[in-house]
């Protein structure tokens, strides 16, 4: 993917997991850190999800740092 940082194998700085994302578009491919809720397993990131508010369940890899400055987690996959 197009402006993709790939995760780096010798450090847990970036990870793939699982997360509940708020977005009004799911055609996003990434999010800031501030629309990105953390969760332990899958099942608990469709629990959170809301799709009546724009929450949806998701794989994210990230925090990466933008060329901005913001935090931003890049979508693997819509559960």
């Amino acid at each position: 993917m197009k402006g993709f940082v790939p995760l780096d194998p010798q450090t847990n700085v970036s990870q793939v997991c699982f997360a509940v994302v708020y977005t009004k578009r799911k055609s996003r491919k990434r999010f800031p850190a501030g629309c990105v809720q953390i969760k332990e397993t899958e099942q608990e990131a469709i629990a959170g999800a809301d799709d009546d508010n724009n929450y949806y369940p998701a794989h994210v890899a990230g925090p990466s740092k933008s060329s901005e400055g913001q935090y931003i987690y890049y979508l693997v996959r819509w559960i």
